[in-house]
């Protein structure tokens, strides 16, 4: 005769939470497998092959007796079809075992008589694990009957296994048998539970006070004030506690699950109006429960259509029925109010920790409370939104009800206070070690003394809780250190455990005292004497309290996770993002927008081991979802910005000088008074009146918007999902700088077919407005805008952004060389030396744009500010290669007419024969307009770089004035190493931007054209200075060449020769190695050059001297230019005294003119 079992013996507990925990990971792959068999791309190849169709339809038919004779088809894939079918057969094989040990844990805990030990008030983890342990049981079989082609999987590996080994997989038989009792879940479940009616209903009746109790409406939480911290201040620092602790935070979602399929398994019980009450109840909180993630159950139908099979409960469907009608009318509007109370509740939660952390300790259960019940809310609404009413009803508005516009606002508020709990989460540590100490371990032993006849087993589990729990030490906090609890270390003479110190930073760990607490309930049953719970209900309320104060030490993140964790989130993955993007389009919401990225760092939690091939698919999936929220508030925030910086923008823009031109001319004007107030309307400021602030401007929405979004972006600085991290700044940071780089490029406003360009102090002014604009991000969000400016505006310095796409610098080098300059060329644009710009002669409109609006002192100011040093370096590098080019055809030029320049160079003294020469010149007009093209590209370019000297000095003086003392005390280049340090001084200036005697950039770009120096590179310089000198005279006959007194320039821009000749020849002397040369050279070409134009003095043809006076005043110019010649050698070459009559003669004609 076999030993009756028990208790102490059989590890019930142990037993529930391993089966529990299995039952949750078989629940993710028949969850998985369920999944991949109803997508068409993720199931198995096979059940989809047309080949097989006519097999599996046959395996199906004839399941699960099946003749593989028949399936012959199969024996050319059989090992294939092992090989992909194994992991799902599997899983099946796994789902039967641990049925069998379910079933088996049931009826050993029926024969040990647990059924008075189950009560949810006093032994909550033995309850909680047995009614966790029935209802996962349920769901296993409810899912399985709901996954598509499992006779054809299971029919399918078993033939192939018969075709392999020659015999089925022994577990088949048994495996086919589930397959067929569970095709109607319910009706067999109800038979199998028959032998457990006592055990389930002594579990559910313990319900029947709390579930009242905890399912209550919005009005009778505000009446109570519930989670309120203030309603009575007098209690504020009394700890927050009941005599069942764990029942206040247990989630009001599960109690749900557990009460509705709980009494369908015993459904003769519902004959029990007590038990009938409390199940309608459930069924009337709405129209579906979950199963699993976001498989559910409509629940009224399917309650239903198994009543209708049991004739005695043939009565409950109308009750059921009725059920449904006032879930559909009245739940969504319940739920709307619970979750419209939470916002507030947990807000007011919120600040108040904040403000006082130290509040954590004594109202932690209000905290996790809080979250449960915020947590159910969520879920509630997620299921039911997901899965409207199957038949609708009259009174019903469900549809309105299930949107909440105002649910991020709740989450927000659920992940503060998991926030708060986790950064103060020392302070709770410090608070309930010592109210362990303090209190629990004095409480316990007063109580143990009065406990008369206590077992053994017992004795011992009490003794050492008490003992362990009397010897705990706030230091152990303080030192980052702590004391592992074990309640099966070896205990001293008196009883007690001995306390080791661990190594600093090692954490407390309680589950020793919590998995200890579980036996005791578990010993109490009806079979054994010794302790009884329930007659013994104080030292069950206290021992429930100490549980959770150990929790509330070392079992903090595990605590967040059972009260609000949200990975199923996961699984709702269209209303996950629908509720962010309905968020980011509701200004109101937008601050609490935070919370969708942090909800992706709980979807690790929904992980289970005994499934990691889902692993990869929920972190790809968390990590590409948090990417997209991130990306998309970056992105809103940035066009917000953006928004604010058009339109401020355009504000400025109203503000520069060419708009008063209206204002002025209108106040010049006799208008009538009203005109005269209509006109002040439109003046730039008028936009800042206001009457009152309740109207809101359209920049007042924009900035609301802007503070709230960017106080969800600044509320954290870093999002966890799995082992990322990632920065909700760094996205806004990314978005700003791409932004602002493009504005910049779509500011200058380049139209490459009209040839329009903006402004460049216009296009400073809009600049710096938007850098003003994005400054003031800087007081919403901790981010260093400088970072931003530096990184944008210095690569608007080259010519290519990090992108590859034009910047600034490009687009106004390519306009003001190829556009600007070219028109130069072409003729009626002169560069004006008084007015330091380049100047249109003709009237307003005949050119498409002034070019004086552009080339003045403050625009070339501003362009230096722009494009700053680098810039204006890319901009000079380009002009000089257009003038290298130049320098190529005027050596082309040479080269032709080498032999009779050779000549002229030697006879410059004989004016008849020079005159004779000068006939046979070939293309003399070419190298005239070539050295003119050189000259104006020369003035441009010192106009800019005076601009950028100008710039540099108010930027950087004490660097300006180094570099001037520098240019001051270089020695002059005697030596070779004098010469190199000379070079190095004279490319710093030119950088700068101050005028060398030799330009540096000019002979870089010549040897760049031409690497070898070949020796009659020097004669061809002397020959082309020749040619351009006796060209000279040439120009008296051009009726261009008149001289524009008011401008101080020749027509033509004939005096943009003077800088050309001196500038040009001194880089190409130096370029051929006779630097020292230069000075001898240009004497020479002064010889040449008067003496060319002495010759026009005997010149009797008007044609030919038309405009002598001016040519003899570009003489002048071309001394006074150059820093090697003086007026003292000019005066012995050319009479001085021509050179003033010069001067008299074209002032008096341009008067008269």
């Amino acid at each position: 005769m076999s030993r009756a079992p028990i208790a102490t013996e059989q590890k019930v507990a142990e037993k529930l939470t391993i089966l529990n925990d299995r039952c949750i990971g078989i629940l993710t792959r028949i969850y998985n497998i369920k999944k991949a068999c109803g997508d068409a791309k993720s199931k198995p190849a096979f059940l989809s092959d047309k080949s097989l169709e006519s097999c599996i339809k046959h395996i199906v038919r004839k399941f699960p007796n099946i003749d593989s004779k028949s399936l012959q088809a199969l024996s050319s894939v059989r090992t294939d079809i092992m090989k992909s079918l194994s992991l799902y057969y599997y899983t099946f094989v796994d789902l039967l075992d641990l049925k069998d040990h379910i079933s088996e844990l049931l009826t050993l805990m029926g024969v040990l008589g647990m059924h008075e030990s189950l009560d949810i008030g006093i032994s909550y983890d033995l309850t909680k694990g047995y009614l966790d342990l029935v209802i996962n049981y349920v769901t296993l079989m409810v899912l399985l009957s709901r996954v598509e082609d499992r006779k054809a999987v299971l029919g399918l590996f078993n033939a192939a296994h018969e075709m392999v080994n020659n015999q089925g997989d022994p577990s088949f038989p048994r495996l086919g048998q589930m397959i067929m009792d569970y095709e109607v879940p319910l009706k067999k479940l109800s038979e199998e539970f028959v032998p457990h009616t006592k055990l389930l209903s002594a579990a559910l009746s313990s319900l029947h006070q709390l579930y009242p109790r905890r399912n209550l409406k919005a009005d009778q939480w505000r009446a109570a004030q519930m989670l309120s911290l203030v309603n009575n201040p007098s209690q504020l620092l009394n700890p927050a506690q009941t005599d069942t602790m764990p029942c206040e935070y247990l989630s009001l979602d599960t109690l749900e699950r557990w009460i509705s399929l709980g009494y369908l398994l015993i459904p003769h019980t519902l004959q029990n109006p007590q038990v009938l009450d409390i199940w309608t109840q459930t069924l009337q909180t709405g129209w579906v429960i979950t199963l699993f993630r976001d498989e559910v159950l409509h629940i009224h139908s399917f309650i239903q259509s198994f009543l209708e099979t049991r004739k005695e409960l043939s009565k409950r469907v109308s009750d059921v029925k009725e059920s449904y009608n006032t879930a559909v009318s009245t739940a969504p509007l319940m739920h709307r109010e619970r979750r419209k109370y939470l916002r507030t509740a947990l807000k007011e939660l919120s600040l108040i920790l904040t403000d006082q952390p130290g509040l954590l300790g004594p109202k932690a259960l209000f905290v996790f409370m809080g979250l449960s019940f915020a947590r159910d809310e969520v879920l509630w609404l997620l299921r039911h939104h997901e899965n409207p009413p199957l038949q609708k009803v009259k009174s019903g508005k469900s549809a309105e009800d299930l949107v909440d516009r105002q649910l991020p606002e709740l989450l927000f508020h659920m992940e503060e206070l998991r926030a708060l709990v986790k950064k103060y989460s020392q302070v709770l540590q410090r608070y309930y070690i010592q109210y362990l100490n303090g209190y629990d371990a004095i409480a316990l032993n007063q109580l143990m003394q009065s406990l008369q006849n206590l077992p053994e087993d017992e004795s011992i589990i009490l003794s050492s809780m008490c003992s362990e729990i009397g010897q705990l030490s706030v230091k152990q906090v303080d030192e980052g250190g702590s004391q592992s609890i074990n309640l099966s270390s070896v205990t001293n003479e008196n009883g007690q455990l001995t306390v080791k110190q661990v190594d600093e930073g090692s954490s407390f760990d309680f589950r020793g005292i919590r998995l200890d607490w579980f036996r005791i309930q578990a010993y109490s049953t009806q079979n054994r004497t010794g302790l009884q719970l329930r007659d013994n209900r104080e030292m069950a309320a206290l021992i429930n309290q100490i549980v959770f104060h150990t929790k509330m030490v070392d079992y903090l993140d595990e605590m967040l996770n059972e009260t609000s964790d949200l990975s199923i989130f996961c699984f709702f993955s269209k209303q996950f993002e629908d509720n962010f993007h309905m968020c980011l389009e509701f200004p109101a919401q937008n601050r609490y927008i935070i919370a969708f990225p942090l909800i992706c760092s709980h979807m690790q939690a929904c992980t289970h081991e005994v499934c990691p091939e889902e692993r990869y698919h929920i972190r790809e999936r968390s990590l590409s979802v948090v990417n997209m929220f991130l990306e998309e508030m970056a992105k809103e925030a940035k066009n917000i910005i953006t928004t604010i910086c058009d339109e401020q923008c355009i504000l400025s823009d109203k503000l520069l000088p060419k708009h008063t031109v209206p204002l002025i001319l209108s106040h010049k004007k006799k208008e009538k008074k009203k005109k005269k107030e209509e006109a002040a309307e439109g003046r730039p400021g008028h936009e800042s009146y206001r009457k009152t602030r309740e109207e809101l401007t359209t920049m007042d929405k924009l900035h609301m918007a802007l503070t709230e979004l960017c106080f969800a972006i600044n509320y954290c600085s870093q999002v966890q999902v799995w082992e990322y991290t990632f920065a909700p700044r760094e996205y806004l940071y990314q978005h700003l700088e791409q932004r602002f780089a493009r504005a910049l490029v779509g500011m200058v406003m380049y139209n490459e077919t009209t040839s329009e360009i903006a402004k460049p102090s216009e296009l400073l002014t809009s600049v710096r407005t938007y850098m003003s604009v994005l400054q003031t991000v800087e007081n919403y969000v901790h981010i260093d805008i400088t970072r931003v400016f530096n990184n944008v505006l210095l690569q608007q310095t080259q010519l290519q952004d990090s992108h590859g796409e034009k910047t600034i610098t490009a687009l106004y080098n390519t306009w003001y060389a190829d556009i600007l300059l070219r028109r130069v060329s072409a003729g009626h644009i002169v560069f004006s030396k008084n007015q330091r710009a380049f100047v249109s002669l003709t009237s307003e409109g005949a050119q498409p744009f002034a070019a004086e609006e552009f080339s003045d002192v403050n625009e070339l100011r501003a362009l230096a500010e722009l494009i700053g040093p680098y810039g204006m370096k890319a901009l000079n590098e380009n002009l000089m290669w257009h003038i290298a080019n130049q320098v190529q055809e005027l050596r082309r030029l040479v080269v032709i007419n080498k032999e009779v320049l050779l000549s002229m160079r030697t006879n410059f003294d004989k004016p008849e024969q020079m005159k004779d020469l000068f006939k046979k010149l070939q293309q003399v007009d070419s190298v005239l307009s070539r050295m003119q093209i050189i000259g104006v590209i020369l003035c441009f370019r010192q106009l800019a770089q005076e601009a950028l000297t100008d710039a540099l000095e108010q930027r950087i003086p004490f660097l300006m004035s180094s570099i001037a003392d520098f240019r001051h005390h270089v020695p002059n280049g005697d030596t070779m190493i004098e010469n190199i340090k000379l070079q190095l001084v004279n490319e710093m200036s030119s950088a700068a931007g101050h005028r060398c005697e030799v330009d540096p950039a000019l002979v870089h770009v010549l040897r760049a054209h031409k690497s070898e120096v070949h020796d009659d590179e020097f004669i061809v310089t002397c020959l082309l200075m020749v040619f351009v000198a006796v060209s000279i005279p040439k120009l008296a006959r051009m009726d261009s060449t008149c001289y524009k007194t008011a401008y101080q320039s020749h027509a033509n821009n004939s005096h943009c020769l003077a800088l050309g000749i001196n500038t040009l020849f001194a880089a190409l002397f130096t370029y051929c190695g006779r630097a020292q040369d230069i000075e001898e050279r240009l004497k020479e070409f002064l010889a040449l050059a008067s003496s060319s134009l002495l010759r026009l003095g005997k010149e009797n043809d008007k044609e030919v001297i038309k405009h002598r006076d001016a040519t003899y005043i570009l003489l002048h110019e071309i001394v006074g230019e150059s820093p090697f010649l003086t007026m003292d050698l000019l005066e012995a070459c050319f009479p001085y005294a021509l050179i003033r009559n010069a001067y008299h003669a074209v002032h008096k004609a341009d008067q008269h003119g």
